[in-house]
């Protein structure tokens, strides 16, 4: 018995349609779901705030209206990058010398899903836990947490650390891969330095977790290594450092770019080892 050619192929040719309509699908979804986001986003930026003002000392810790607490950072300088025999190292990440002029606050933790709530009104995150941090949103989310952030408290200036100013805090005065050692690969995907101070592959169960459960630097900030992902205010430039010969005093990034920075690892699957550098 003889079967035809289109009865046998009927088949193959609607999972390929099913394949290609998937992807599609899943973006018209996200789409639909991230439009739904801006919208309150919009309407959050528009609804008539009083400012709350937050009183700072000069180089004192201070804890702002929604709770997030700040400790100061020096200025000082520090050897950006990385050495070029450090395991992990990223080709891009030059050593070169830069000085951070004036002191500056950074957030000890990052910024929690209940604190972004706070704020915006809605939690975008995809592992929900109102003291991990908030999660799935673009560096242009981030300005509009910034710009509501900076309404709700007056003339307070909150912004987003440059990459200089991010990895001079993570460092804390160090020169290790982690401002808790040297890395110590001990196998099966495992640190003990690392462990002590951050989530990554090889203990973190491929989530993020409650901030501030590891081991703080020596200024107080937390989950400087691992975790999740933290955006920098600056454009990517691939040669960063590369062509100074010396010290970049107060280093902002280039003026214009197609991608901005991002830090550390999120879900620690991504990578194993995540120094300052990278």
């Amino acid at each position: 018995m003889k079967k035809s050619w289109k009865k046998t192929l009927w088949l193959p040719v609607v999972l390929a349609i099913l394949c290609l309509l998937a992807p599609f699908s899943g973006i018209q979804i996200y789409n639909i779901l991230k439009s739904r986001q801006y919208r309150i986003y919009d309407r959050t930026l528009k609804k008539p705030v009083v400012p709350v003002k937050v009183t700072i000392q000069p180089g004192k810790p201070f804890t702002n209206s929604l709770g997030m607490s700040f400790v100061y950072i020096p200025a000082g300088k520090f050897v950006m990058g990385s050495p070029v025999n450090e395991l992990g190292r990223d080709e891009f990440e030059y050593l070169h010398d830069v000085i951070i002029s004036e002191g500056f606050y950074l957030q000890t933790t990052e910024v929690s899903q209940e604190q972004w709530i706070a704020v915006m009104e809605i939690n975008p995150s995809k592992i929900i836990g109102y003291d991990h941090p908030v999660e799935q949103v673009s560096w242009f989310d981030c300005q509009q947490f910034i710009q509501r952030l900076n309404q709700m408290e007056g003339d307070t200036n909150y912004r987003l650390p440059t990459e200089a100013e991010w990895e001079y805090a993570c460092r804390a005065g160090t020169t290790t891969a982690f401002y808790s050692g040297h890395i110590s690969f001990t196998g099966k995907d495992c640190d003990s330095n690392l462990d002590r101070v951050g989530w990554y592959r090889g203990n973190s169960g491929n989530t993020s977790h409650s901030a501030a459960q590891k081991q703080p630097n020596v200024w107080g900030l937390y989950d400087m290594h691992g975790n999740v992902w933290e955006w920098c205010q600056d454009w990517y430039e691939h040669w960063y450092g590369k062509f100074q010969s010396d010290p970049v005093p107060d280093p902002k990034g280039p003026t214009k770019g197609i991608f901005k920075i991002y830090v550390k690892s999120v879900h620690p699957h991504f990578s194993m080892y995540f120094s300052p550098a990278g």
